[in-house]
């Protein structure tokens, strides 16, 4: 008969869960890296036991699509506290995109009650939707773009004027988010196109993510997505603009050895009486353009600041 305390097995039996699994010692070198956990991160076990959580392996963002770092960590709650703690957090995938996931970090204590590390689980939280399962639907019908997956140009120009006539007739509010990802041309020529491609694919993944089920993402130009938000006002629509611009910036991109910083311009408009897609369209294409021009201003004041200072 198996001896189910020896270690062996039980280490045997912690590697084949599905859920993911990390231990770490006080200084947050990992020690332990399940299978579980290479599937939900996307780094293998030789790429992550012998470094530190920081280090990119386990980059963990709160709701919001910030950073989890200090007071708002649990594992560094959990190290100074000598607590358990529990939190919903989006985990950045090696490929860049967000995994939404229950994390319970718990600490490790030694004989005398000394803590000496931490132990972490974490698992994946299911937001399957009605556009996620019809999304094999639309590419089997040529109406899902290649690149990212998500409906294309056409589709979505489509579902824009199903939901302006259910607005003109029924008189159901929604808005529209143009978002287009900054400096994509730069990316394709220092880095090559796949390196364009993939980060169109990361903020594709992040913006599924972000959005409630009932919401369309959408393909609407080279660098651009556009958003359609059911039952959502002008205050809806812009707190949800900031929140994805948040999570976008969190998501980030590792290529080769360099750390990518997406960022996204964001302009938005909802829908008014009398309005037809071009008008919709022209006034959140208006509102993208001021986002980006003081963006390249704010970046333009940031780089003379420097200047003066190096002088």
């Amino acid at each position: 008969m198996p001896d189910f305390q020896d270690p062996e097995i039980l280490r045997a039996v912690l590697d084949s869960l599905q859920t993911g699994i990390s231990v770490a010692d006080r200084n947050g070198t990992i020690r332990f890296w399940n299978q579980g956990a290479e599937r939900l991160t996307g780094h293998k076990r030789h790429e992550a036991v012998g470094r530190s959580w920081r280090d990119n392996i386990l980059v963990h963002c709160d709701g919001q699509g910030c950073v989890a770092c200090g007071a708002t960590c649990p594992l560094t709650r959990t190290m100074h506290q000598g607590k358990a703690h529990e939190a919903k957090m989006q985990l950045r995938h090696k490929e860049g995109h967000p995994v939404h996931v229950m994390m319970w970090v718990a600490p490790i204590r030694d004989a005398r009650g000394s803590i000496i590390g931490m132990a972490q689980s974490f698992d994946e939280q299911k937001f399957a939707s009605d556009r996620e399962r019809n999304q094999h639907t639309l590419a089997a019908h040529g109406c899902a773009d290649e690149t990212t997956g998500v409906p294309n140009q056409e589709f979505t120009q489509f579902s824009l004027s199903e939901n302006l006539a259910s607005f003109t007739r029924y008189h159901l509010p929604f808005g529209i988010l143009a978002i287009q990802v900054d400096r994509l041309e730069h990316f394709r020529s220092a880095y090559g196109r796949q390196a364009g491609a993939t980060i169109l694919q990361v903020v594709a993944q992040t913006m599924k993510s972000a959005f409630r089920p009932a919401d369309f993402v959408g393909r609407w130009a080279d660098d651009q997505f556009l958003v359609i938000l059911v039952n959502c006002r002008d205050h809806g629509v812009e707190k949800t603009w900031e929140r994805v611009r948040k999570m976008v910036t969190c998501a980030g991109l590792r290529w080769w050895s360099d750390e990518l910083s997406v960022t996204t311009s964001v302009g938005f408009a909802t829908a008014q009486e009398g309005d037809t897609i071009d008008s919709l369209l022209k006034r959140a294409q208006s509102s993208l353009q001021r986002s980006s021009l003081e963006k390249a201003a704010a970046a333009t004041g940031s780089q003379g600041s420097q200047t003066s200072s190096e002088i």
